[in-house]
């Protein structure tokens, strides 16, 4: 089950989300051009990622931001990328380019950091944007709760796209993700669990000043939880067509 789009284009070009998806897929390639062996992957990992026993020793603190923009496969980034394309142009039409921005790499560092404090001494290389994500993610189920999402809905061999509010969807997901960092131990490598809970709470909380400043509950009774603008149609088929006016 993944969302595949929202029913709601931005209402202005989503210049930050649209450059951090240039920056991680960008990174991505040249990682895959530039360090080709195991020995090159793991000293690239070594000098970027966040690494929970090098920065408990005292260095390694820069990982906490470049650790955001690597990722360990093609899957691992495309993933990332469809989150962020689907809920970061809403949330940076509302927050504005440079807000939106200082936003996301705050959540992808407070998302390590929840990581680092769940696992201290672990050896383990903590790579990807899913922190700073699901903190978009947070921030959007707070603005637009009744917003529609698509989600594709797999099962063996069948299929189904199901439009759903965003709170749902949203809602299960943070689920999944407390479910995994309370009972799962990843410190010997797996999801980071605690860092989507943590980053989800942290863009949540990050985002609570621009609601209220919208007026709070007023915001929702005005919206009615989308976004203030009208949804995308729905041509002939299943799938909504989404155009960005």
């Amino acid at each position: 089950m993944f969302p595949i789009r929202d029913h709601n284009p931005s209402t202005r070009t989503p210049y930050v989300t649209l450059t951090l998806i240039g920056v991680n897929v960008a990174v991505f390639l040249f990682g895959l051009v530039l360090f080709q062996t195991e020995r090159e992957m793991n000293q690239l990992y070594f000098n970027y990622a966040m690494i929970p026993l090098r920065i408990s020793g005292g260095e390694g603190y820069a990982g906490l931001v470049t650790s955001i923009f690597l990722h360990g496969g093609f899957m691992h980034l495309g993933g990332n990328m469809l989150f962020l394309w689907i809920f970061g142009d809403n949330l940076e039409d509302e927050m504005g380019h440079i807000p939106f921005l200082t936003f996301y790499l705050a959540c992808g560092i407070g998302a390590s950091l929840l990581q680092l404090a769940s696992a201290p001494m672990s050896p383990v290389p903590t790579v990807g944007a899913s922190g700073a994500i699901a903190g978009v993610m947070g921030g959007y189920l707070l603005l637009f709760p009744k917003a529609k999402v698509d989600i594709l809905i797999i099962f063996i061999v069948f299929f189904r796209i199901l439009p759903l509010p965003a709170w749902i969807m949203l809602a299960i997901w943070f689920a999944l993700q407390l479910f995994g960092g309370l009972h799962i131990d990843t410190s010997a490598g797996g999801i980071a669990y605690w860092a989507h809970a943590g980053g989800f709470i942290i863009g949540f909380l990050a985002t609570l000043p621009l609601w209220a400043r919208r007026g709070g509950v007023r915001f929702w009774d005005r919206t009615q939880g989308h976004p203030p603008h009208p949804e995308a149609g729905y041509g002939r088929s299943n799938i909504p067509r989404v155009r960005r006016r």
